[in-house]
């Protein structure tokens, strides 16, 4: 959440862009370096899980929704309100189904296609942060690199604003499915039923 607080509060800065893009990376690192060394000794919990999960998702949608209210790249702004609602919409509900499984003592683990959607997300906004560091930041950072390699510079930020374009779209697709998929298999727990 500091990462957020620090985009929205920062953004108006030079070199806030880049050093929002570092602290992304430091974050989504360390996220997936905690999770390995945890499951490498040993040390997992049924409360680690749901933490871990819950926690992913208030990384991921805080950094989504920062990136949206900011104006953040016209390539957001103009299409993606409705991938991004989807992906809430879904995060939520899914975050609704483990509290009413916590409640009954089930607790239900991520799965591998929620790990990979969390990857693709990840990959999204690591891409339009880096768009926008680019955008923002280079000139402050690097004066003499934009004059002179403009035309690279410029064909550079096009192809990364594809990824994210696409990033984005896989993401939704496989939020979205593997979403249906987890509420199919453990739908039941909505209404306390027992577990099949």
């Amino acid at each position: 959440m500091l990462l957020v607080v620090a985009l929205m509060a920062f953004a108006p800065f030079s070199g806030a862009h880049t050093v929002a893009l570092f602290l992304f990376l430091f974050a989504a690192l360390t996220d997936w370096l905690d999770g390995w060394l945890a499951r490498r000794l040993g040390q997992t919990s049924d409360f680690g899980k749901f933490m871990d999960a819950l926690s992913d998702k208030i990384f991921v949608l805080g950094m989504f929704v920062s990136l949206l209210a900011l104006d953040e790249g016209k390539e957001l702004v103009e299409w993606a309100l409705f991938p991004v609602l989807l992906i809430l919409s879904r995060e939520f509900l899914i975050t609704g189904l483990r509290l009413a499984a916590a409640a009954q003592g089930v607790i239900l683990a991520a799965e591998r296609a929620g790990k990979i959607k969390t990857v693709l997300q990840l990959l999204c906004l690591f891409l339009f942060l880096s768009e926008q560091a680019l955008d923002h930041d280079l000139n402050f950072f690097f004066p003499n690199v934009l004059t002179q390699y403009q035309p690279q510079i410029t064909y550079l930020m096009e192809w990364i604003s594809i990824g994210a374009a696409f990033s984005l779209v896989a993401a939704t697709i496989l939020t979205v499915t593997s979403g249906i998929g987890y509420l199919w298999r453990h739908g039941n727990l909505f209404f306390g039923e027992d577990v099949k």
